[in-house]
């Protein structure tokens, strides 16, 4: 049995190819090796997905794909994690973005984008990714993700930059203080998740035209800033893929049909066109 990984910095999708029986699905929180240790990890996959862990005597090979894992010691730390708990299957650990590529590219040239939680891009030659200056994380990056809305309501609710009706509807969503960010963010651990928690804010408010200059102020400098610095940006499809690119992917699309970019595909999850991908592969 071959089992295939997509994770974030807030969940892990699994899905378990069984020969004869339809796929399986499991879910889990997700698995940054920047965020968590190897023994994290390990917790994290026996805590919450132990059906799939008891299954570990019957699954030959584990293809995890995952944000932070773009560095051979970042690999090590999710390699470990996972090999001692299937000690029997061949691990293999790739960062997200070669995922992302596989699941829309296939074996096509194209641009690759990442706007879910974080925010990344490469270019896929058809075989592997090319990295760019990119993928610099919430503090210094991740524009038009999921943890850039964030930041940018909590931030205008906290210095009182809302619309009042719109302040007021945050109010009674969150109960937020003050206190309360300056605790979450700067000292628990997964400060990008949580703050990218309140993005969803902006598809309960999507219509206004807060939402929408918000919307178009952060996709566009995605666009500005990752896909323009690719001096052939305009000669090949540029894919997405993440929630923020799915459920936006009307704001994303006219953003990018003003900016000479080819929108390819936009999917939400990965998963089950990369477990696919990996099968024909063989």
């Amino acid at each position: 049995m071959i089992l295939v990984a997509d994770s974030g910095s807030s969940k892990t999708d699994w899905l378990l190819s069984i020969p004869g029986e339809p796929n399986k699905a499991f879910k889990s929180a997700g698995l940054n090796p920047y965020f968590l240790t190897e023994k994290e990890i390990g917790k994290i996959l026996q805590d919450q997905v132990p059906d799939m862990i008891a299954l570990a005597a019957d699954i030959t090979e584990i293809y995890f794909f995952g944000a932070g894992c773009s560095s051979p010691d970042r690999h090590e730390i999710v390699s470990n994690a996972i090999s001692g708990l299937f000690p029997d299957a061949y691990v293999s650990v790739d960062s997200d973005l070669l995922a992302s590529a596989y699941a829309t590219c296939g074996h096509e040239k194209g641009i690759c984008c990442v706007l879910g939680t974080g925010s990344n891009i490469s270019f896929f030659d058809g075989e592997d990714i090319h990295d760019g200056q990119h993928g610099l994380g919430y503090v210094l990056g991740d524009e038009g993700s999921g943890t850039w809305f964030g930041k940018a309501l909590v931030t205008d609710y906290l210095y009182g930059n809302m619309p009042d009706d719109i302040a007021a509807k945050f109010k009674k969503t969150y109960h937020l203080h003050k206190e309360d960010v300056i605790k979450n963010v700067y000292q628990k651990a997964r400060a990008n998740s949580y703050l990218a928690s309140f993005s969803k804010f902006l598809s309960e408010i999507r219509e206004t035209p807060y939402a929408q200059a918000m919307l178009h102020k952060g996709l566009l400098e995605f666009v500005d800033t990752n896909i323009k610095s690719y001096p052939q940006y305009n000669k090949f499809k540029c894919h997405f893929v993440g929630s923020i690119a799915y459920v936006f992917a009307d704001e994303l699309k006219a953003i990018c049909e003003q900016n000479d970019v080819h929108v390819g595909k936009i999917i939400r999850q990965p998963i089950v066109d990369l477990l696919e991908f990996i099968i024909k592969r063989g």
